[in-house]
């Protein structure tokens, strides 16, 4: 028997027949309930940030293990894929593309999957969760679980993979930079970011990753073996991804040392010149000393040229250090 569960007001963000002769028609939000509870294959997306989403879940899921629904509703998620009889629950997550924000602060998708309905969450907006709900629109889409979980891990890894290369190209201009020795002033700022994002990626892709070998052997009835080697697919892309990750952390270790080598070679050429010049000065400030003192008895004191016999001498003092450190090769 079909319980009717009222609709809070903002809670759907969409939902779509999967099955069916109206297959992704879209779901006005009273008839989801009812639909997730027959054997009509239905998606339902569901804003998790909603305070009605708790209640109308155990509502209209009733027959949910209460660890399922406590696992769709936590505030703190990391990707995991637990089965609960027929169904699964599944978190993933998926790039940051709110604008103002970080992209590699990475958004969960919570699911219930079973052969019967699907149904996600999200405490913010997901582009891939959109991209499937227009697709379903346009008449194309997933048609069953499978398709489903195979098409949203595609979305997902997309997106991850563009913002990738954007940072591996961030990486290859820094190095280009150290490589010809011009190193702009935010040069130690950039290189700090960009560790820091792909640290936080890596840490929410390599757990992606385990997902989706998890759900490669386990044993799911309607995970069909098309969709298995689909999955594997994605799941090799992670693995890249994750081994990318680890030797671009390599890659920023060498590149900080670099830039750390090249600025130490810097002080030490100026450290080296000012000695150079401290050499040189050095005398000729001792013989300016000695002769600015106003004791009687100075040479020259009465002599017109004195002044500039002397300015001669220092010349010549300075020419000869010169070629002295020349010929030592100091300089």
């Amino acid at each position: 028997m079909t319980t009717l569960v009222p609709h809070p007001e903002g809670l759907l963000a969409c939902a779509h027949i999967l099955d069916g002769p109206t297959a992704g028609a879209a779901l006005p939000p009273a008839e989801a309930p009812t639909v997730l509870q027959s054997d009509t294959l239905g998606w339902v997306h569901l804003r998790a940030q909603h305070p009605d989403a708790p209640s109308w879940i155990v509502q209209t899921l009733s027959y949910l293990d209460p660890n399922a629904v406590e696992a769709l509703l936590a505030e703190e998620t990391r990707p995991r894929a637990t089965r609960f009889g027929e169904g699964m629950v599944l978190i993933l997550r998926g790039l940051n593309t709110i604008e103002g924000e970080d992209p590699e602060d990475m958004v969960s998708v919570r699911l219930w999957i079973d052969p019967h309905r699907i149904v996600s969450l999200s405490m913010r907006r997901v582009r891939a969760i959109e991209e499937i709900s227009e697709e379903l629109t346009q008449g194309r889409g997933p048609r069953d679980p499978a398709a489903f979980l195979v098409r949203l891990a595609e979305l997902l890894n997309l997106r991850i993979e563009g913002f990738w290369r954007q940072l591996e190209d961030a990486v290859d201009r820094i190095e280009e930079e150290i490589l010809f020795d011009s190193i702009p002033e935010d040069l130690r700022a950039r290189l700090v970011e960009l560790r820091r994002r792909s640290v936080i990626l890596r840490r929410h892709l390599a757990p992606q990753r385990d997902v989706l070998r998890v759900l490669q052997g386990g044993p799911v009835p309607w995970l069909q073996q098309e969709a298995r080697r689909e999955l594997a697919e994605e799941q090799d892309a992670l693995e890249r991804m994750v081994e990318d990750a680890d030797a671009m952390r390599d890659r920023m270790a060498l590149v900080r040392d670099e830039l750390q080598g090249v600025r130490d070679e810097r002080l030490n050429r100026n450290m080296y010149l000012l000695s150079i010049l401290s050499a040189i000065f050095l005398p000729l400030g001792f013989l300016t000393g000695l002769f600015g003192i106003n004791t009687g008895g100075m040479p020259g004191a009465q002599t017109s040229w004195a002044f500039w016999g002397f300015c001669a001498a220092l010349l010549a003092i300075g020419l000869a250090q010169l070629w002295l450190l020349r010929k030592m090769r100091w300089i």
